[in-house]
């Protein structure tokens, strides 16, 4: 039964929580922001232990503070507009200005002090995956912390007891919160910053989207039938290449947060998974990939030497992966001749085009009218035309041009002669056969001959 005393106690405690938090707010560090979508240049630490920072793909690297030996950093949870590609732009739930948001960086042994301010419309936690921390800093609502609530700041307080690539997440309305786009990267660099040296060091997040053509909000409540496939909340081709000089060897975390497993595909390269959800792989334990799967909730860290130059396909093998605006109950028309009907129907529907009698890859060519605010299909070109691709798919660029430390586009790889596939001229060709089921006599024929008969 609700009486006087029970509501000044209750709104008691609201004032005393409002204090709190405006308390923390004036504690914190400033909350910096970062809006774009291109690749941010590595954040060298310049204070605090050293370490070789991290690139993160079309993504960037939060500034922290040092206070009393303690490294501070401040993120604010808030909705964002997320540029998926060029020309569609998505409503989402990042932190300080981006979706994902941004990787926190720092080193094992550092006692770090994260404040959580919550801009978004319902309460929220943050939950830091895969690391070892006290009970009470877990970031699961209900469970270890009370929610923040909206316009609150929370602060999170611990000590990083081990080097690896982790992510952080809400643990509050999950499914929603995360299907919004509310996460990002956790890197713990090791102690010693010459272990597990690379040359470059990529990073970024699985996720996905189910965004209806010319909408701009995901539906939260899908299950499997995302049609936005995405790393760091980008599609190709507006994810960024990776770039390499030869010679160096690089190392690629990635870290899943969709709803379904992602085999991860290289060209032109073996690499070893260096590291896992738990911490690094020892060397005599590694293995050799040119694919690695990696499994809901999972991070995988890849090392290989870019010894091959050139541009490299680098994707999820998950072929519906690798599309933008993924419809999933378009009937299969191939084999279906419609020329006949598309005058008539394009009587009814001007815009009308006839497609998939002989494949789909004639959608990456087609200039049909879209939705506002929609991505086609298949909209990746390359130096030789369509490369018809999107969704989670980018390129790994090898040039032995690239200085160290330069992350420029050097832009498409020039083939030395006779290194590349082209076109046979007909007249080449071996004249064709009429009945394949008689042998085709050459030169190179073998001649076999009956055995001899000997007298006994």
């Amino acid at each position: 039964m609700n009486t006087r005393r029970h509501f000044l106690g209750a709104a008691a405690a609201l004032v005393a929580a409002g204090a709190a938090s405006r308390n923390a707010l004036a504690a914190a560090p400033e909350p910096h922001q970062y809006n774009s979508a291109e690749t941010a240049a590595p954040l060298h630490p310049q204070a605090g232990r050293p370490y070789n920072p991290v690139v993160t793909l079309n993504g960037w690297s939060l500034p922290f503070r040092m206070k009393d030996g303690v490294k501070e950093f401040h993120l604010v949870a808030e909705p964002v507009v997320r540029e998926i590609s060029p020309g569609m732009t998505a409503k989402l739930w990042g932190y300080n200005g981006s979706s994902p948001g941004p990787t926190i960086e720092a080193v094992e042994g550092d006692r770090v002090r994260l404040f959580v301010t919550n801009k978004l419309p319902e309460h929220t936690t943050v939950h830091w995956h895969g690391l070892i921390l006290p009970n009470g800093m877990d970031g699961v609502g209900g469970l270890t912390q009370p929610q923040i609530a909206p316009g609150q700041t929370f602060v999170y307080e611990f000590e990083l007891r081990k080097s690896g690539t982790f992510m952080y997440h809400p643990h509050a309305d999950e499914m929603v919160q995360m299907a919004m786009g509310a996460m990002g990267l956790f890197i713990v660099h090791p102690k010693n910053p010459r272990q597990m040296v690379v040359d470059r060091d990529y990073a970024f997040l699985i996720n996905a989207y189910d965004i209806d053509p010319g909408s701009s909000v995901p539906k939260v409540n899908t299950m499997l039938d995302f049609n936005l496939w995405t790393w760091n909340s980008r599609a190709f081709p507006g994810i960024a290449p990776l770039v390499a000089r030869t010679g160096e060897r690089v190392r690629i975390r990635m870290g899943n947060l969709t709803m379904t497993n992602h085999p991860i595909h290289l060209h032109g390269h073996v690499f070893e998974v260096a590291g896992t959800d738990g911490g690094w792989v020892p060397k005599s334990a590694r293995w050799p990939e040119v694919t690695v799967d990696i499994a809901v909730g999972q991070m995988r860290a890849i090392e290989f030497i870019a010894d091959n130059p050139g541009d490299w396909a680098f994707h999820c093998h998950k072929s519906h992966h690798t599309m933008n605006a993924m419809g999933h109950s378009v009937p299969t028309m191939i084999g279906v001749q419609q020329d006949d009907l598309t005058p008539a129907l394009q009587k009814l529907l001007p815009d009308y085009m006839a497609m998939g009698s002989q494949g789909m890859a004639e959608m990456a060519t087609m200039d049909m009218p879209l939705p506002d605010n929609t991505l086609p299909m298949m909209t990746g070109r390359g130096p030789y035309g369509s490369v018809e691709m999107g969704g989670m798919f980018s390129v790994l660029k090898v040039r032995d041009d690239l200085a160290h430390g330069d992350y420029r586009d050097l832009g498409w790889y020039r083939m030395p002669p006779g290194t590349q596939a082209h076109a046979v001229p007909t007249a080449d060709l071996p004249p064709a056969r009429t009945d394949p089921t008689e042998p085709q006599a050459t030169q190179d024929t073998l001649q076999v001959r009956k055995p001899q008969q000997h007298a006994h």
